[in-house]
This record gives C-alpha cells, structure tokens and sequence, in this order.
C-alpha cells in the first residue's frame, strides 16, 4: 500500500483535472494529522517530533526555552490542519483522540503558568524576539477565520488566564516587517474577544505594514519572496475580514487594494498542473503560498479568480507533496522541498515547521456552497496559451514570471537579490525542474559560477590593494572554489528583452570589474541568453542548466554533438528533458555528476558551458546561450535545436552602446540586444 496521500472515489465531473472536492481536503487533513498523531503517546502527552540532526533546532547545548519553541510550534502548527476539521465537524477523533478537547488542553497549558509545558514569558527572558512571537501570530490567525474551533470551548476562567500570556506576547517586541503580522493577529484577537490592548501600538503596526508596500502587490523583504503571499495577502486578508474592515477600515481598505494587485499575476506562480515553484528561503513550507486561493475568496469585494481555477491549482499543489511517499520523514513533513535536504532550510526551522505549508486548508472555512468548492476545475489561461510562452513583469519588485506552454512548466525570474543566497540567486527558478545547490567545484545549475585566476588573487594580494602591495583578508585558499553572484540587479524589459545584470564581487573589492550583464529572450520551452562578460581579471566561468535528478538510480542519458561552431549537449530522464546550445563565446559544453546537491535525488545530471581567460586584461565578450526544457519524452527536433537563424556582433551599436547583437530568430523574429546605459537603468 502506497504511504501517502491518495484521492479515493475521485469525481471528474466536478474535478476532471484532479479528482480532489471538499471532501477530499478533509480526507487529506486527517491523513496527514493523524500520521503525524503517531507522535502523541496519550491524551494528556505534548505533541511533539523527533529532532532531526542538522542544522534546523533545538541544537543540543540550546537554553530550556528553545526546547520549549519546538513543542509550541508543533502544538501551533498541525492546528494549520486541527482547525479546519473541528471547523467541519465540531467531534472529530484522530487516532482516538477529539481534537477539540485535545487542543483546548494543550494549549490551555502551554499558556497559563505552573504546568509542566507551559511557556515562558516576555519578562523571563533575555529582551530579544522569539519565536514565540510567530506562532502566536499564527495560532490567532486560525481563531480569527475560525473563532468556532477552540475559544469558546474554554470556560471563562480559562480564557482570562491564557489571555495574560497572549497578551504579553502580543505586545512584546517584533522584528522588521512581515513579523508585525504576528502582533497585529494577536492584539486584534484579544481586542475581539474583549481584552485590553495598546490601540496606537496596533495603529502603528499596521501603518508599519502598509508602508513596506512597494507596488504590484508584493511587499518589502530582504529580498522578495513568498512571504508577501503568505503572510501579508493571506494573513491580511484574514485580519481584514474578521476585524480590519470594523475597526481599521481606511487601513483595511489600502491593505485590500494591495491584495487585489497581486492576485491579478498570483496564479501565474503556478504550474499547469498547480506545482509550486521552489524558490526563497522558508521552503519548507512549501505549499503556504497555496493559501491566496481560498484567500482570494474571502476579500471584501467580489472574487479576483475564476474559482474553477484556483480550486484546480490549489488542488494540484496540495497533491504535489502529500501524494509523495519521499514528502514524509518521521511520519511528518521533512525538512526540504521533497525529502529531507539540509540546503533548502534555514537554522529557524524545526521539525514542526513545515506544518505552516498547510494554510491552504482555511479552504474550509469557505462555506460548502462557496464558488470556490462549487465551479467546475479548469486550466485558467493556459488553455488560450497553446505551446506558446508567455512572460508578465512585476516592475516594483523586479520580479518576471513565465509560463510556457509547451511544457506547462512556471518560471520565476529574480530582478532584485541583494546577497548570494542560493534560495533568491538562480538566474531562473522552475516548477518542474527543482533548483539545486551550489557546486564549489562549478557547473552548478542555474547559475553563473565564477573562479578567479588572477595571480594576486591566488598569492593573497588583496587586488583593491594592488597598489600598495598589502594583502588584506584575502586568503588565496578561498580562491580556488567557485563562487556565484553576490547580487543581481534588476534593469528592465525594452524591446521584448530582459536586462538583468550580476555582480560576481561587490565593492570594495573591484566590483566595476566582476559584471555580468545579463539579456533574455523567451522563447516556447526555453530562453536565448545574450550576456556580456565584463570580467577584467583572469578567470574561469561556467553557465549551468537545470539539474535532472536521477529518480530511483536512474542516471540522466547525454548525448552531444556539433555543426558549424554550434555546441550542442542534451540530456534526459523518464519524462523530462534539457537541451543546451552553445552558439558563441563558450569553449565548450559539458555534462557533471552532482552527489548531495538535488531536491528530488541523491544524484543528478547537470549541463554546463565552460570558458577559461588567462589573459591579464580579457576582452569584453558576448555569450550566446540557449536552454530548452520539456516536461515529456519526445524527441528534439531540429527546428528547436537551432532556433537562431542569423547572428550579427556589433562592436558599437547604433545608440553608441559596446558589444551588442542583432539576433533573428528562426521564425524570423527579429532582436536587438542593446546594453546602453545599463548601469544606470539597475535597481535592487
């Protein structure tokens, strides 16, 4: 029997596409529960997880309170999925248990003082944040879109000596941005249900969040990411419904308007088939951003998104993880995307916290008549798009988004990463080829991978010393890795063409001289790169594919060949394909082995081109590039092995630019790749 989620008694005619109903996300709910109940020895025991070794916590010398954290967040968590069900039934048992009772225990317990698991208090503590903080925030946002499932299931008593601990939480101190949500929820509820509350500390959160707005509905994060889905839509759209509108309603107002913005382009983060991109930190909760669709249809004003669609992504989402048997470790979630992978998680995360990923289950706070439940499924705009591409920018946060038809596969396209984060710096994140880690050794997929050859980097002479001669924190050990952009800038479409530009080494040192100006052109599957290599230095680069996971042991079948001076490599497993064409300024295409570096496999394929320059000043270069994915197993043909008719080189273009190309493509589409004043057009 397979150990995972499955759709019983799927209905087509409602679902043809998934098969799922509201039903079935009930169904799902208590199966993941009531596996994850496996860790609750008896109706009176905490539910708690087996740590897990790595970097994720509690760590063993960690203080009593961080022990404490792990066991409210798995408390706080799997009521992600404890709420919706007591919501639809009020007398639901997992594994002989009534979650209500169950629940109302706890968390009595862990809020009032004197029991064994309670949780410590503001004052008992170091000033700081903590992340007691976010899950009251989460724990109240539940109560907010369903105050029926525990609170009023308290006596009075009760209720008052629980609201001291939330209350002191509440008003504790947060951190920057998306945290004062987690103080908004909190004070709003307690405001609610009749408690005291610093009102203008309220007032100032909120005005605080509509500040970090920054357009097209996304909103400020160290770099954009899903946590604008997530907790400023989704929370907000919660906070607004169950209070905002009532007692903030100019606030809520701004906060909703912001809403609808984003999901005008929400659904096009999203496969054909509803799979989640893997993209930013936080990945681990994978499905959250799911939550915008039910979201969607608890605004204020009339539903953004033909229901039919959402229910159809959202479905399909929810079955991208828990339908696999490699989603479980533990009985639980992992911690990574698919299985357990230490790269796509953070030292914030714990055992419990992919039970956040779960949001999309306050679906079932939508009443059973809800259009969301009742609209036949469908495939949205993508029925219209064919095999053709289509690419929507978001100017604001400098994100690009495209959807290509022909694969039925989303990319997300990053415009404004600050550091060299791999979770924000690949040059594309895709919904159907995972990304991977970096490799120091190069090759890594989805990125440019720099190695720096020049002499005074490899003795030890810092080079922005150079002219004094002294070495300054600059280890000649540290250069003989590969390394990877520290930041990418956004420099807007024209023409039909993406500008984006790389900095491999930021100032001080030298950062003019470690510039990678980025140009791309979507084409059906994939993108033509015309990038402009200013590296003044000597040095090696390489320019990865997508990683192709070896599933089950099965490694990737590669194939290469040349005609004229193009370099062709291709590669493929059951049902997924790359192809990469080196058209000019590489040395050569290879193919690498990655041990420990997938999200879906121990081993994986990636394709690669390679250049070295040991010249003491290299020329300006363009790098002509082409990569191509399918998400099936027919055959490449030669049209789309070559989907470049003509190629011109210019070494000043008509605007006085340097080092350009006029690029017509082989259903004669014609391109001008034009890097004037670049620079000045960059923001991050």
């Amino acid at each position: 029997m397979k150990k995972a989620f499955e759709v019983t008694n799927p209905d087509f005619n409602l679902s043809p596409l998934t098969g799922m109903t509201r039903q079935h996300y009930i169904d799902c709910a208590k199966y993941v529960l009531e596996r994850a109940f496996r860790h609750v020895k008896s109706f009176d025991s905490p539910i708690v997880f087996p740590l897990v070794p790595g970097k994720s916590y509690p760590q063993p010398n960690d203080p009593p309170w961080r022990h404490r954290s792990h066991e409210f967040e798995a408390l706080e968590r799997t009521f992600n999925l404890a709420a919706p069900l007591m919501h639809v039934d009020p007398e639901i048992s997992v594994r002989g248990i009534k979650l209500r009772d169950y629940y109302c225990r706890h968390f009595y317990h862990g809020l009032t003082p004197g029991h064994a698991n309670s949780l410590p208090l503001p004052e008992d503590l170091p000033d700081a944040t903590y992340q007691f903080t976010c899950e009251f925030g989460g724990w109240t946002k539940t109560m907010l879109v369903m105050p029926d499932v525990l609170w009023p299931h308290l006596e009075k008593r009760q209720r008052d000596e629980m609201a001291v601990t939330i209350s002191k939480w509440a008003h504790h101190r947060t951190t920057q941005n998306n945290w004062r949500l987690f103080n908004i929820c909190a004070l709003s509820f307690l405001k609610k249900n009749g408690y005291p509350i610093d009102d203008e500390l309220l007032k100032s959160h909120l005005l605080w969040i509509a500040s970090y707005h920054a357009g097209n509905g996304w909103y400020l994060e160290q770099s954009y990411n899903y946590y604008t889905i997530s907790l400023f839509v989704v929370y907000g759209t919660i906070w607004n419904r169950a209070f905002g509108h009532r007692y903030y309603p100019e606030i809520a107002a701004v906060l909703e308007k912001s809403f609808h913005d984003l999901f005008k382009t929400y659904a096009n983060f999203f496969g054909r088939n509803g799979f989640i991109n893997m993209w930013a930190r936080s990945i681990c909760y994978r499905l959250w951003i799911s939550g915008g669709f039910p979201a969607s249809f608890m605004l204020n004003s009339e539903p953004p998104m033909d229901p039919g669609w959402a229910r159809r992504l959202c479905s399909g989402s929810i079955l991208q993880f828990t339908a696999r048997e490699d989603f479980y470790e533990n009985d639980i979630p992992s911690l990574g995307f698919y299985g357990h992978r230490e790269f796509a998680i953070q030292n914030y995360s714990c055992p419990a916290s992919p039970f956040i990923m779960f949001l999309p289950f306050i679906a079932l706070a939508l009443p059973p008549h809800s259009p969301f439940w009742t609209a036949k499924e469908n495939d949205g705009s993508w029925t219209a798009l064919g095999k053709n591409s289509r690419r929507i920018v978001l100017e604001k946060p400098g994100l690009v988004l495209v959807s290509h038809g022909s694969s039925g596969a989303s990319e997300i396209i990053s415009g404004k990463v600050y550091d060299d984060d791999h979770n924000y710096s690949k040059l594309v994140f895709n919904t159907h080829f995972p990304w991977e880690d970096h490799n120091p050794q190069g090759g890594t997929a989805q990125e440019y991978c720099f190695r720096s050859l020049d002499p005074r980097d490899l003795r030890g002479a810092d080079i922005n010393f150079y002219l004094t001669g002294r070495a300054v924190d600059n280890a000649a050990s540290k250069n003989t890795a590969y390394t990877t952009s520290q930041s990418i800038l956004f420099n807007g479409v024209r023409e039909g063409v993406l500008y984006r530009q790389l900095l491999m080494r930021k100032p001080p040192n030298n950062g003019v001289g470690y510039i990678i100006d980025l140009a791309e052109i979507t084409i059906p599957g994939g993108v033509i790169r015309v990038d402009r290599s200013r590296l003044a230095f000597e040095h090696e680069l390489t320019l990865g594919h997508f990683g192709l996971p070896h599933v089950e042991g099965q490694r990737a079948a590669v194939r290469y060949f040349e005609e004229g001076t193009r370099k062709v490599l291709i590669a493929s497993i059951p049902g997924r394909k790359l192809a990469l064409i080196a058209y000019h300024g590489w040395d050569g295409v290879q193919s690498k082995v990655h041990r420990g570096f997938n999200a879906e496999a121990d081993d994986s394929t990636v394709l690669f081109a390679y250049c070295k320059r040991t010249a003491k000043n290299p020329a300006m270069e363009l790098r002509i590039t082409v990569m191509l994915h399918k998400t099936d197993d027919t055959d490449w043909t030669k049209e789309e092995l070559d989907p470049l008719k003509d190629i011109q080189l210019r070494d000043v273009m008509p605007s006085g630019s340097v080092a350009g190309a006029e690029i017509t493509l082989a259903d004669g589409a014609k391109y001008v790749i034009d890097f004037k004043d670049v620079d000045g057009y960059k923001s991050c």
